[in-house]
């Protein structure tokens, strides 16, 4: 049996609920700004969450959703400007405090951090959204508690490819089994599971009702003492919340 030595993240939905009420509200900011009548409800935004990249995914609305618009010749660059603006939008919302992270992500984190455990992230956002997450919601030096933090275009295939965790193991230099994964969604779990990763999936608002076949455990959440998780899949047992000694008892990581 391997011994744990890193956790790997996930951020939209894992760290925090970010997509709803975060990432959306910055699309629709964002489309206002460029003067488009276009609005992402939440329905909407649910569907459109199968796709991954946030530049890809407003391609993808156009191409199913929107037919009616007319494209200009440069396409390409109007959804490099939006997906700018929205991401300026989105962390001007997290400097105002608009996204609190998920139980138990701060606590594990640090327990990780104390227990000598290395962390990286694996995420298709964009780079400044996890920096301004990790500095407005975690701490205000929490992006260097992370060795490797794999984000945005960085592979050219994004989840449900498994590129993004493979470069992450590659940059840690670690085998998949030395390495445990934390997901939200099915397209993430095909992801850490295409590399190799056992993965832990605490699902979010949009994910609940998605396939995760093949992951170690599946939860409401990581738990807190006050708060404890909901086991709905697999065997981690404990007292509902997820500690690295509960990882490493139960063997998830091998």
């Amino acid at each position: 049996m391997a011994i744990l030595k890193a956790l790997i993240f996930d951020v939209d939905g894992t760290l925090a609920e970010t997509e709803r009420d975060g990432h959306r509200v910055a699309f629709n900011a964002a489309f206002r700004e460029f003067g488009l009548d276009w609005e992402w409800n939440a329905a909407l935004y649910g569907k459109l969450l199968a796709v991954s990249g946030g530049k890809e995914r407003i391609r993808y609305y156009l191409d199913r959703f929107r037919r009616d618009f007319a494209q200009p010749s440069d396409l390409d660059a109007l959804i490099k400007s939006l997906h700018q603006a929205k991401t300026r939008h989105y962390v001007e919302l997290l400097e105002r405090g608009g996204i609190p992270l998920r139980p138990g992500v701060k606590r594990l984190i640090t327990e990780a951090r104390n227990a000598g455990l290395r962390l990286a992230i694996a995420t298709t956002t964009a780079p400044d959204n996890v920096a301004a997450l990790l500095r407005c919601s975690l701490a205000p030096d929490a992006e260097s508690w992370f060795e490797v933090i794999a984000a945005g275009d960085i592979v050219p295939a994004k989840k449900p490819a498994p590129d993004i965790f493979l470069w992450a193991l590659d940059k840690l230099k670690l085998a998949p089994g030395d390495c445990l994964a934390f997901e939200d969604s099915e397209n993430g779990l095909k992801s850490s599971l295409g590399a190799g990763l056992k993965t832990v999936v605490t699902v979010s608002d949009y994910t609940v009702d998605q396939d995760f076949s093949g992951a170690a455990a599946v939860l409401s959440d990581l738990g807190e003492p006050a708060q404890p998780f909901k086991l709905l899949a697999g065997e981690l047992q404990g007292e509902g919340w997820v500690t690295v000694e509960l990882l490493m008892r139960d063997g998830k990581h091998s």
